[in-house]
Protein backbone atom coordinates (compact mmCIF):
# COMPACT_ATOMS: atom_id res chain seq x y z
CA UNK A 1 0.00 0.00 0.00
CA UNK A 2 0.64 3.46 -0.37
CA UNK A 3 -0.49 7.14 0.08
CA UNK A 4 -1.51 8.11 -3.68
CA UNK A 5 -2.40 12.12 -4.81
CA UNK A 6 -5.99 12.33 -5.36
CA UNK A 7 -5.24 14.85 -8.37
CA UNK A 8 -1.59 13.98 -10.10
CA UNK A 9 -1.18 9.98 -8.85
CA UNK A 10 2.02 10.88 -7.20
CA UNK A 11 2.81 8.04 -4.62
CA UNK A 12 4.29 8.50 -1.37
CA UNK A 13 5.20 5.73 1.57
CA UNK A 14 2.75 5.18 4.30
CA UNK A 15 4.83 7.13 6.54
CA UNK A 16 5.47 10.03 5.12
CA UNK A 17 5.17 13.37 6.59
CA UNK A 18 3.38 15.29 4.24
CA UNK A 19 -0.13 15.97 4.53
CA UNK A 20 -0.96 16.77 1.01
CA UNK A 21 0.63 16.04 -2.26
CA UNK A 22 3.71 17.89 -2.36
CA UNK A 23 3.68 18.33 -6.30
CA UNK A 24 0.46 20.05 -6.48
CA UNK A 25 -1.45 20.07 -3.29
CA UNK A 26 -3.73 17.13 -3.86
CA UNK A 27 -5.13 15.02 -1.10
CA UNK A 28 -3.80 11.95 0.11
CA UNK A 29 -5.52 8.12 -0.88
CA UNK A 30 -4.51 4.68 0.31
CA UNK A 31 -3.60 2.68 -2.93
CA UNK A 32 -4.75 -1.11 -2.84
CA UNK A 33 -6.52 -0.58 0.51
CA UNK A 34 -8.88 -4.12 1.39
CA UNK A 35 -11.87 -4.33 -0.62
CA UNK A 36 -14.92 -5.01 1.87
CA UNK A 37 -15.91 -8.94 2.37
CA UNK A 38 -18.31 -9.67 5.27
CA UNK A 39 -16.32 -13.21 5.35
CA UNK A 40 -13.71 -11.33 6.77
CA UNK A 41 -15.72 -9.76 9.42
CA UNK A 42 -14.59 -11.34 13.24
CA UNK A 43 -18.10 -11.39 15.19
CA UNK A 44 -16.61 -12.41 17.87
CA UNK A 45 -14.99 -8.76 18.73
CA UNK A 46 -17.57 -5.91 19.73
CA UNK A 47 -15.74 -3.06 18.69
CA UNK A 48 -14.50 -1.55 15.29
CA UNK A 49 -11.68 -3.61 15.12
CA UNK A 50 -13.85 -6.54 14.05
CA UNK A 51 -13.28 -5.20 10.37
CA UNK A 52 -9.58 -5.21 11.11
CA UNK A 53 -8.92 -7.48 7.68
CA UNK A 54 -10.83 -4.43 5.84
CA UNK A 55 -9.00 -1.38 7.80
CA UNK A 56 -5.57 -0.60 5.68
CA UNK A 57 -2.38 -0.43 8.20
CA UNK A 58 0.88 -1.50 7.42
CA UNK A 59 1.55 -5.21 7.69
CA UNK A 60 3.18 -4.75 11.35
CA UNK A 61 0.82 -2.66 13.45
CA UNK A 62 -1.18 -3.80 16.11
CA UNK A 63 -4.62 -1.76 17.02
CA UNK A 64 -4.23 0.78 19.69
CA UNK A 65 -8.01 0.70 21.18
CA UNK A 66 -9.91 2.01 24.01
CA UNK A 67 -12.83 -0.13 23.31
CA UNK A 68 -13.80 1.96 20.59
CA UNK A 69 -17.15 1.74 17.76
CA UNK A 70 -20.23 -0.55 17.87
CA UNK A 71 -21.97 1.88 19.17
CA UNK A 72 -26.23 1.37 19.75
CA UNK A 73 -28.01 2.35 16.53
CA UNK A 74 -31.28 3.32 18.84
CA UNK A 75 -34.73 3.81 17.32
CA UNK A 76 -36.37 7.51 18.22
CA UNK A 77 -38.96 9.58 18.54
CA UNK A 78 -39.17 13.43 18.49
CA UNK A 79 -42.06 15.61 18.13
CA UNK A 80 -43.84 13.64 14.72
CA UNK A 81 -40.54 12.26 13.83
CA UNK A 82 -39.22 8.88 13.83
CA UNK A 83 -35.21 7.87 13.10
CA UNK A 84 -32.64 5.82 14.45
CA UNK A 85 -29.75 7.37 16.60
CA UNK A 86 -26.12 6.20 16.12
CA UNK A 87 -24.89 6.95 19.57
CA UNK A 88 -21.05 7.59 19.01
CA UNK A 89 -21.01 10.08 21.57
CA UNK A 90 -20.52 6.94 23.82
CA UNK A 91 -16.88 6.33 21.89
CA UNK A 92 -14.02 6.36 24.78
CA UNK A 93 -12.91 9.78 24.23
CA UNK A 94 -16.98 11.11 23.44
CA UNK A 95 -17.51 11.75 20.31
CA UNK A 96 -17.00 9.93 16.59
CA UNK A 97 -13.44 11.04 16.29
CA UNK A 98 -12.42 8.11 17.82
CA UNK A 99 -12.70 5.67 15.16
CA UNK A 100 -10.59 7.74 12.84
CA UNK A 101 -7.99 8.19 15.47
CA UNK A 102 -7.37 4.72 17.27
CA UNK A 103 -6.85 3.59 13.25
CA UNK A 104 -3.93 6.74 13.00
CA UNK A 105 -2.53 6.05 16.07
CA UNK A 106 -2.03 2.37 15.27
CA UNK A 107 -0.48 3.49 11.86
CA UNK A 108 2.01 5.82 13.66
CA UNK A 109 2.64 3.38 16.37
CA UNK A 110 3.23 1.23 13.91
CA UNK A 111 5.67 4.11 11.88
CA UNK A 112 7.69 4.88 15.79
CA UNK A 113 6.04 8.12 15.57
CA UNK A 114 6.45 9.77 18.78
CA UNK A 115 5.31 13.56 18.76
CA UNK A 116 2.02 14.56 17.15
CA UNK A 117 0.44 17.46 16.21
CA UNK A 118 -3.34 18.28 15.60
CA UNK A 119 -5.99 21.25 15.58
CA UNK A 120 -9.12 21.24 16.08
CA UNK A 121 -12.02 23.02 17.91
CA UNK A 122 -11.89 20.29 20.64
CA UNK A 123 -13.37 16.93 20.10
CA UNK A 124 -10.65 15.54 17.60
CA UNK A 125 -7.73 17.17 19.45
CA UNK A 126 -9.87 15.44 22.86
CA UNK A 127 -9.90 12.02 20.84
CA UNK A 128 -5.94 12.13 19.62
CA UNK A 129 -5.06 13.07 23.05
CA UNK A 130 -6.48 9.99 24.45
CA UNK A 131 -5.55 7.73 22.20
CA UNK A 132 -1.48 9.33 22.24
CA UNK A 133 -1.48 8.86 25.75
CA UNK A 134 -2.26 5.13 25.25
CA UNK A 135 0.13 4.63 22.95
CA UNK A 136 3.20 6.32 25.16
CA UNK A 137 2.92 9.30 21.54
CA UNK A 138 3.05 12.68 22.72
CA UNK A 139 0.33 14.99 21.86
CA UNK A 140 0.70 18.91 20.71
CA UNK A 141 -2.81 20.43 19.97
CA UNK A 142 -3.57 23.45 18.29
CA UNK A 143 -6.89 24.73 19.05
CA UNK A 144 -9.33 27.99 18.93
CA UNK A 145 -8.79 30.45 22.11
CA UNK A 146 -12.55 30.54 22.04
CA UNK A 147 -13.12 26.73 22.46
CA UNK A 148 -15.31 25.05 25.23
CA UNK A 149 -13.79 25.34 28.65
CA UNK A 150 -14.87 21.94 29.24
CA UNK A 151 -13.24 20.43 26.00
CA UNK A 152 -9.95 22.22 26.91
CA UNK A 153 -9.74 20.09 30.19
CA UNK A 154 -10.36 17.33 28.34
CA UNK A 155 -6.67 17.86 25.87
CA UNK A 156 -4.64 18.55 28.82
CA UNK A 157 -5.92 16.09 31.74
CA UNK A 158 -4.83 13.34 29.16
CA UNK A 159 -1.34 15.11 28.95
CA UNK A 160 -1.02 17.20 26.14
CA UNK A 161 0.63 20.14 25.17
CA UNK A 162 -2.41 22.72 24.49
CA UNK A 163 -1.83 25.88 22.55
CA UNK A 164 -4.35 28.27 22.36
CA UNK A 165 -4.69 30.69 19.08
CA UNK A 166 -6.54 33.48 19.05
CA UNK A 167 -8.89 34.64 16.03
CA UNK A 168 -11.04 32.07 14.02
CA UNK A 169 -10.54 28.32 13.93
CA UNK A 170 -8.73 28.44 10.55
CA UNK A 171 -5.81 30.24 12.82
CA UNK A 172 -5.17 26.83 14.52
CA UNK A 173 -5.11 25.46 11.57
CA UNK A 174 -2.52 27.54 10.07
CA UNK A 175 -0.38 27.42 13.31
CA UNK A 176 -0.18 23.53 13.46
CA UNK A 177 1.10 23.21 9.76
CA UNK A 178 4.17 25.49 10.66
CA UNK A 179 4.94 23.96 13.74
CA UNK A 180 4.86 20.67 11.28
CA UNK A 181 7.05 22.32 9.12
CA UNK A 182 9.31 23.49 11.19
CA UNK A 183 10.11 20.08 13.76
CA UNK A 184 10.01 16.48 13.24
CA UNK A 185 6.50 15.83 14.70
CA UNK A 186 3.76 13.96 12.69
CA UNK A 187 0.77 15.93 11.72
CA UNK A 188 -2.08 13.79 12.72
CA UNK A 189 -4.98 16.10 11.23
CA UNK A 190 -8.06 14.60 11.50
CA UNK A 191 -9.49 15.88 8.10
CA UNK A 192 -6.52 15.82 5.65
CA UNK A 193 -4.89 11.95 6.67
CA UNK A 194 -6.32 8.80 5.25
CA UNK A 195 -5.89 6.73 7.80
CA UNK A 196 -8.92 8.53 9.60
CA UNK A 197 -11.36 8.24 6.95
CA UNK A 198 -10.08 4.69 6.73
CA UNK A 199 -11.67 4.55 10.43
CA UNK A 200 -14.80 6.67 9.72
CA UNK A 201 -16.47 3.93 7.25
CA UNK A 202 -16.66 1.61 10.23
CA UNK A 203 -19.76 3.54 10.71
CA UNK A 204 -21.71 2.78 7.53
CA UNK A 205 -20.57 -0.92 8.10
CA UNK A 206 -22.19 -1.31 11.71
CA UNK A 207 -25.43 0.28 10.65
CA UNK A 208 -25.38 -1.86 8.16
CA UNK A 209 -25.13 -4.90 9.98
CA UNK A 210 -27.30 -3.16 12.97
CA UNK A 211 -29.70 -2.90 10.12
CA UNK A 212 -29.71 -6.50 9.75
CA UNK A 213 -27.40 -6.11 7.14
CA UNK A 214 -29.60 -3.40 4.93
CA UNK A 215 -29.07 0.26 4.41
CA UNK A 216 -31.06 3.56 5.87
CA UNK A 217 -32.88 5.35 3.59
CA UNK A 218 -31.54 7.95 4.38
CA UNK A 219 -28.31 9.63 7.06
CA UNK A 220 -28.07 12.96 8.33
CA UNK A 221 -25.10 13.90 9.34
CA UNK A 222 -23.58 17.58 10.50
CA UNK A 223 -20.74 18.55 8.16
CA UNK A 224 -17.92 20.45 9.28
CA UNK A 225 -14.53 19.37 6.75
CA UNK A 226 -16.91 16.25 6.41
CA UNK A 227 -14.95 13.50 7.73
CA UNK A 228 -17.18 11.58 9.09
CA UNK A 229 -19.30 12.45 6.10
CA UNK A 230 -17.19 10.77 3.40
CA UNK A 231 -16.38 7.80 5.71
CA UNK A 232 -20.41 7.43 6.05
CA UNK A 233 -20.17 7.41 2.10
CA UNK A 234 -17.41 5.73 1.43
CA UNK A 235 -18.31 2.70 3.59
CA UNK A 236 -21.85 2.62 1.58
CA UNK A 237 -19.74 2.41 -1.57
CA UNK A 238 -17.79 -0.30 -0.09
CA UNK A 239 -21.18 -2.02 0.45
CA UNK A 240 -22.46 -1.90 -2.47
CA UNK A 241 -19.42 -2.49 -4.72
CA UNK A 242 -19.28 -6.16 -2.58
CA UNK A 243 -23.09 -6.24 -3.89
CA UNK A 244 -24.72 -5.97 -0.42
CA UNK A 245 -26.73 -3.39 -0.86
CA UNK A 246 -28.54 -2.01 -3.97
CA UNK A 247 -27.70 1.49 -3.60
CA UNK A 248 -25.99 3.75 -0.36
CA UNK A 249 -28.41 5.82 1.58
CA UNK A 250 -29.10 9.61 0.66
CA UNK A 251 -26.87 11.83 2.32
CA UNK A 252 -27.83 15.03 4.03
CA UNK A 253 -25.64 17.26 5.68
CA UNK A 254 -26.42 19.63 8.72
CA UNK A 255 -24.74 23.12 8.93
CA UNK A 256 -25.04 25.92 10.95
CA UNK A 257 -26.55 28.51 8.85
CA UNK A 258 -24.13 31.36 10.04
CA UNK A 259 -21.66 29.06 8.66
CA UNK A 260 -22.59 26.93 5.84
CA UNK A 261 -20.22 26.66 2.55
CA UNK A 262 -21.59 23.76 1.58
CA UNK A 263 -25.39 25.37 1.84
CA UNK A 264 -24.29 28.26 -0.22
CA UNK A 265 -22.71 26.10 -2.90
CA UNK A 266 -25.54 23.99 -3.21
CA UNK A 267 -27.57 26.74 -3.44
CA UNK A 268 -25.65 28.03 -6.34
CA UNK A 269 -25.33 24.66 -7.83
CA UNK A 270 -21.72 24.57 -7.45
CA UNK A 271 -19.49 21.60 -7.62
CA UNK A 272 -17.29 23.30 -5.38
CA UNK A 273 -17.61 25.27 -1.97
CA UNK A 274 -15.67 28.64 -1.67
CA UNK A 275 -15.08 30.21 1.48
CA UNK A 276 -17.11 31.98 3.33
CA UNK A 277 -16.51 34.47 5.96
CA UNK A 278 -15.44 32.92 9.71
CA UNK A 279 -17.91 33.28 12.13
CA UNK A 280 -18.89 31.43 15.84
CA UNK A 281 -21.47 29.39 16.55
CA UNK A 282 -22.91 27.09 19.06
CA UNK A 283 -22.44 24.18 16.62
CA UNK A 284 -18.60 24.78 17.21
CA UNK A 285 -17.67 21.31 16.15
CA UNK A 286 -18.58 22.32 12.43
CA UNK A 287 -17.96 25.97 12.18
CA UNK A 288 -15.64 25.27 9.35
CA UNK A 289 -15.32 28.47 6.58
CA UNK A 290 -13.98 26.26 3.81
CA UNK A 291 -13.51 22.59 3.82
CA UNK A 292 -10.97 20.34 2.82
CA UNK A 293 -13.37 18.05 1.14
CA UNK A 294 -16.28 20.15 0.27
CA UNK A 295 -16.11 18.76 -3.71
CA UNK A 296 -16.14 15.33 -2.10
CA UNK A 297 -19.13 16.07 0.14
CA UNK A 298 -20.80 17.80 -2.77
CA UNK A 299 -20.63 15.01 -5.31
CA UNK A 300 -21.94 12.58 -2.40
CA UNK A 301 -24.92 14.94 -1.85
CA UNK A 302 -26.06 15.03 -5.66
CA UNK A 303 -24.89 11.47 -6.09
CA UNK A 304 -27.14 10.16 -3.46
CA UNK A 305 -29.85 12.35 -4.19
CA UNK A 306 -29.48 13.99 -0.69
CA UNK A 307 -29.28 17.83 -0.07
CA UNK A 308 -27.43 20.26 2.46
CA UNK A 309 -29.65 22.03 5.20
CA UNK A 310 -28.08 24.80 7.34
CA UNK A 311 -30.03 25.44 10.20
CA UNK A 312 -30.58 28.60 12.83
CA UNK A 313 -28.94 29.06 16.09
CA UNK A 314 -32.40 28.70 18.16
CA UNK A 315 -33.87 25.84 16.02
CA UNK A 316 -30.22 24.03 16.99
CA UNK A 317 -30.33 24.75 20.59
CA UNK A 318 -33.99 23.41 20.46
CA UNK A 319 -33.29 20.23 18.41
CA UNK A 320 -30.13 20.07 21.82
CA UNK A 321 -33.49 20.35 24.61
CA UNK A 322 -35.85 18.53 22.79
CA UNK A 323 -33.52 15.46 22.09
CA UNK A 324 -32.30 15.89 25.91
CA UNK A 325 -36.24 14.96 27.07
CA UNK A 326 -35.71 11.74 25.10
CA UNK A 327 -32.85 10.53 26.90
CA UNK A 328 -30.11 11.67 24.59
CA UNK A 329 -27.63 14.41 25.99
CA UNK A 330 -25.64 15.73 23.05
CA UNK A 331 -23.73 18.78 22.40
CA UNK A 332 -24.90 21.52 19.70
CA UNK A 333 -23.36 20.29 16.66
CA UNK A 334 -24.70 16.77 16.97
CA UNK A 335 -28.34 18.62 17.39
CA UNK A 336 -27.59 20.16 14.17
CA UNK A 337 -28.39 16.87 12.44
CA UNK A 338 -32.20 16.32 14.38
CA UNK A 339 -32.70 19.67 13.42
CA UNK A 340 -32.60 19.43 9.85
CA UNK A 341 -34.55 16.14 10.14
CA UNK A 342 -37.30 17.92 12.11
CA UNK A 343 -36.97 21.02 9.45
CA UNK A 344 -37.23 19.00 6.36
CA UNK A 345 -39.01 15.79 7.01
CA UNK A 346 -41.26 16.42 4.22
CA UNK A 347 -38.69 15.47 1.79
CA UNK A 348 -39.00 11.74 3.43
CA UNK A 349 -41.66 8.74 2.74
CA UNK A 350 -43.28 7.81 5.64
CA UNK A 351 -41.95 4.48 5.93
CA UNK A 352 -38.05 5.92 5.32
CA UNK A 353 -35.46 4.10 7.99
CA UNK A 354 -33.77 7.52 8.91
CA UNK A 355 -30.56 7.21 10.47
CA UNK A 356 -28.74 10.56 12.63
Amino acid sequence: MNFICSSCSTRYPLDTREWVCAQCGGLFEIENAPRFDPLQINSTDATLWRYRALIPLPANAAPVSLGEGFTPLVETRLNDATFFAKLDYLQPSGSFKDRGTTVLISALTAFGVTRALDDSSGNAAASLSAYAARAGIAAEIFVPAHASPAKLAQIQIYGARLNKIEGARENAARAVQDAAKKGDAYYASHYYNPFVLAGMKTTAWEIWEQLNRRAPDAVIAPVGHGSNFIGLARGFADLQNAGLIEKIPRLIAAQADVIAPLARAAERGLDESPAVAPARTIAEGIAISQPVRGKEILRVVKQSRGAVIAMSEDAIASARNELARVGLYVEPTSATAVAALLQAKDIFQPNDTIVI
